[in-house]
């Protein structure tokens, strides 16, 4: 009787989101993204990005898009709209103040399995979300940091 309660226990323990993972759950809304090149402040072209992050208490879904969107009807410049757009989705994990994502989904196909680590934060309503430094994508010899701020919406 005793090692079937202790049982349920551990099952209930290891089922149950942590208190972390559950501060995160929800529906937020991007409102800025700033990003730092070799550690200077680094603003965005264009308008302010729009997305989504929409975090459940087993996955989490990411929508974002560049201010610098605009519609066009030859090859390149779809193919310029798509690049302009950050979506993924899959699994995550919550260890301390890391939010560690594991995409199952992703508009880049070469990132799916890849876990991204971001420090997370909340204050008050918002989500915070920032990278460490890492090289940048358009150029391997400069050091970026981004961070992200979201609006809880739900």
């Amino acid at each position: 009787m005793v090692r079937l309660i202790c049982s349920l226990i551990l099952a209930l323990v290891i089922a149950t989101p942590s208190w972390a993972q559950q501060s995160l759950v929800g529906t937020y809304k991007l409102v800025s993204v700033q990003r730092e090149l070799d550690g200077k402040a680094d603003p965005l072209p264009g308008n302010p990005p729009r997305g989504y992050l929409i975090i459940t208490p087993k996955a989490y879904v990411m929508l974002q898009t560049e201010g610098t969107r605009k519609y066009g009807p030859s090859a390149a410049d779809k193919a310029a709209l798509w690049e302009s757009m950050v979506a993924h989705g899959g699994s995550y994990r919550v260890e301390g103040n890391k939010f560690v994502m594991i995409p199952d989904t992703s508009a880049n196909e070469s990132t799916v399995g890849t876990p991204t680590t971001r420090s997370w934060e909340i204050k008050g309503s918002r989500l915070i979300l920032s990278s460490d430094p890492r090289p940048w994508m358009r150029d391997p010899s400069k050091t970026v940091v981004s961070r992200q701020e979201y609006e809880k919406i739900d």
